[in-house]
This record gives structure tokens, sequence and C-alpha cells, in this order.
């Protein structure tokens, strides 16, 4: 009799059709939507308390983004993934939006901060907009500085690191020169650079590649003098040269503390980037820092700022996906 009426509940059941899973209700992507909103109807109605262009551009920029997480909200909860991602992102972007809108409340509208040194987010949205081949033209010259100072002390660090860490005769006389000058920083080294290299670029590249070389120098050679013996030891049973044991267990073991120290070179670098930048090279971040700082364009070097936190962040995090890539069985153990 109980087989009979399950199999009767299970016809019915079929019958009705598969179940539809229940939607909760988006209440925390719609408040973040609701955050955008306000933050451009307090920009676009509210009246200034001075004259800052892009105003009702930059209202509109932000009712436009809050009208879109408003559609992803609703128009994406029929896709797991796009309702999840949007989940996950919506109270980051309720605060930056409530932060927006707050921001232009005490600078555009009240004036409860200081001009110039306290501009509204239209101010820098009028810098992006109309000063953007500056920006383009320094962001350009730091990128090329960058790239050659960081490859150079990135290379010399990772081979003067695998034969320190190789080598007892060169660890003997290299040893007490990166205990005496690897901890200086680079930036001491600016009076002296600028006078013995012919040119102001020159000295600012060779101040970037001694800032990246010392980490990786000393994070290479941990990483190499730390490899377990037992390696090369099979590796010699099978008859391995001295060149296999570098090249294929010595630096591939090693490649965890390589990349610890190609990290923090690549912060190192991009601190002596901008004061080099600052004090000799006439192009880059670091000058249009400087140069907007001269004219009381706080603005601008906001905007530089903006500019450089994110090609800093971006550069880490390809760092990031690169190691990930190549270090697949420790991949999730340092995470950025």
């Amino acid at each position: 009799m109980t087989a009979i009426y399950d199999s009767i509940e299970e016809a019915a059941a079929l019958e009705r059709g598969p179940v539809q899973k229940r939607r909760r209700f988006p209440v925390v992507e719609t408040g973040a939507a609701f955050a955008w909103i306000a933050a451009g109807a307090v920009t676009g109605l509210l009246q200034e308390t001075g004259d800052f262009g892009y105003t009702q551009e930059f209202a509109a920029l932000l009712t436009g983004v809050g009208a879109t997480i408003l559609l992803l909200a609703f128009g994406g909860r029929w896709s797991d993934g796009v309702a999840a991602r949007l989940r996950h992102a919506a109270p980051w972007f309720t605060a930056i939006g409530f932060a927006l809108g707050g921001w232009e409340l005490v600078t555009a509208k009240l004036e409860l901060l200081p001009m110039p040194f306290f501009p509204p987010p239209q101010a820098i949205l009028e810098v992006y907009l109309d000063d953007y081949a500056r920006l383009l033209e320094s962001l350009a010259a730091s990128a090329k500085l960058l790239a050659v100072g960081y490859l150079f002390g990135a290379t010399a660090g990772f081979v003067l690191g695998v034969a320190v860490g190789w080598s007892q005769i060169v660890a003997y006389w290299t040893h007490p020169i990166l205990r005496f000058v690897g901890p200086l920083p680079a930036t001491a080294w600016l009076p002296l650079a600028f006078f013995l290299f012919p040119s102001s670029w020159s000295a600012s590249t060779f101040l970037i590649a001694l800032a990246t070389g010392f980490p990786v120098t000393v994070l290479t050679w941990s990483g190499v003098a730390s490899v377990h013996s037992g390696y090369y030891d099979v590796a010699r049973t099978l008859g391995a040269s001295r060149a296999f044991l570098v090249l294929k267990v010595a630096i591939p073991a090693a490649l965890p503390h390589v990349f610890v120290g190609l990290f923090m070179g690549l912060g190192s670098s991009f601190a002596v980037l901008v004061v080099a930048e600052m004090l000799g090279v006439k192009a880059g971040l670091g000058w249009y820092l400087q140069w907007a700082q001269g004219w009381a364009s706080y603005a601008n070097m906001y905007a530089a700022l903006i500019v450089l936190a994110l090609g800093c962040s971006g550069l880490i995090t390809a760092l990031f996906k690169i190691r990930d890539r190549q270090l697949t069985w420790q991949k999730g153990v340092v995470r950025w």
C-alpha cells in the first residue's frame, strides 16, 4: 500500500513539472544601486559653492552606474554566476557610492574642506578628460623607466643570487658586500648616482635596478641554499651534470623564494621611481606630481596618484598570475 502511495506522489510531481528554485530579492544589490543613484542626485541637483566643470556629466556617470547595478541585480538573477559576483561585490559598491556622495557634499556642495587642497571628484574627472595627453605621456615615460630598471635589477639579482647560493667562493666575497651595501635605501645613493652617470635617466635606471636587485638577490640566494641535498643526490645518481643540477634542480626548487623577492623588488622600485622622477627626470608620473604640486593643481596630483596606484596594483597582480601559472602546486598559498 505504501509503495502504491509513493508511486502516485511521484507521478503527481512529474505532472506538476520541476520545482522552480525560489529567487531571493536582491536587497544588498538594490542598496548598492541606490547609493550610486543618490550620489548622482547629490552631484547634479544640489547647488555648488564654486564653478566646477563636468558636474552634470559626472552626475550622469554616477546615475548610469547605479542603473547598471540595478539592471544586473534583477536581470542577472537568472544567471547564477552574475548574481553571485554581484552579490559578493555589492557591499563594496555600496561603500564606494556613499563615499563619492559624501566626497561631493563636503567639497563642492558645502565646502567643508578647503580648496584647492581637496577638490571634488568631478575636478579629477576633468583632469582625465582635458589633460589625458600629458598624463599618458607621463605614464609611458614612467613605464619605460620602470621596465628597464626593474628588468636589469631582477636579472642581475637573480644571477647573483644563484651564484651566491651555489658557490661558496662567490658567497665568501659577495656576502660582506651585500650586508654592507644592501640595507642602504636606494634613494640614499641619489646624489652620487646623479654625479656619476651621464644623464638623470641612466642614474634613475641604476637606482631602480639597485632597489630591485637586493631583495631578489637575497631571496634567490636563500632559495638555492635551502634546497634539500637529497634532490642533488638523486640527480647525481642518475648522471646529472653540474649545469643540470643548477638549471633543473636548484633554480626550480628556489622559484617560490625568487617570486617573493620579485614582489619586494617591485614595491621598492616604485618608491624609487617616484623619488627619482621628482628630483631629476623631466618626464613621468613623479615629475607630473611635482609639477602639479608646484602649480597648486591638486586635482592633477590626485589623478596621477590614482593612475600610479592602479599601475602598481596591476603589475603586482600580473606578477601573481605568472607565479600561480609557474608554481601551480603553490597556487593560493600567497594571496594578493
